[in-house]
């Protein structure tokens, strides 16, 4: 199987782009340096975003969510996100210490589009930007403050094919092996 799957790998830029040719004009035309009020919109409806980073002890992807608006936009090229308690694995912070480049993806529940930012992010502690993230009283431990470089938005596609918004197709809880069973296991 391995010598079937090398003989056909791609193994460079100029074969990927003719087995896929160039990308459509609002595919590229779509993406800024800069939050467009449009994007600001999607991000303030999204109650979920994933965060992307690198660092030397490898990849991660961290789930971050709370009510909608939660990250907020402070200027055109700037986003904020609390980091609220947690299991304190600070993988994600880890890797920004180490790799400020960071990949945000925003997802709003029933809405197809998605939002791609990519930046460069740092870790504050500073305690009147805690503040302005307090909830119920509790303040964030950090704030992750998120330097934009590019932003745009993903068409439905991807979301449209795993029907994920749609009620029939979600899987019930119970139906997988309960998170303690899996600790046990493991």
């Amino acid at each position: 199987m391995d010598s079937i799957i090398e003989e056909h790998r791609i193994t460079n830029i100029a074969a990927l782009e003719r087995l896929y040719g160039a990308p459509a004009g609002a595919s590229v035309e779509k993406e800024l340096n800069y939050l467009h009020p449009h994007y600001r919109a999607m991000i303030a409806a999204s109650p979920f975003v994933v965060l992307a980073t690198s660092g030397p002890e490898g990849l991660d992807t961290s789930p971050r969510g709370d009510a909608a608006g939660f990250v907020r936009v402070e200027d055109e090229k700037t986003l904020m996100i609390p980091d609220r308690r947690g299991n304190n694995r600070v993988d994600s912070l880890r890797n920004i210490i180490t790799n400020p480049q960071v990949a945000l993806l925003f997802l709003i529940p029933g809405v197809g589009e998605t939002l791609r930012v990519n930046g460069r992010a740092m870790i504050s502690t500073d305690p009147a930007l805690l503040e302005r993230f307090s909830v119920g009283g509790k303040l964030p431990r950090s704030v992750i403050v998120v330097y934009v470089e590019t932003v745009f938005f993903q068409c439905s596609r991807a979301v449209l094919r795993a029907q994920l918004w749609d009620p029939a197709r979600h899987i019930a809880r119970s139906s997988l092996p309960s998170l303690g069973t899996m600790l046990a296991d493991i």
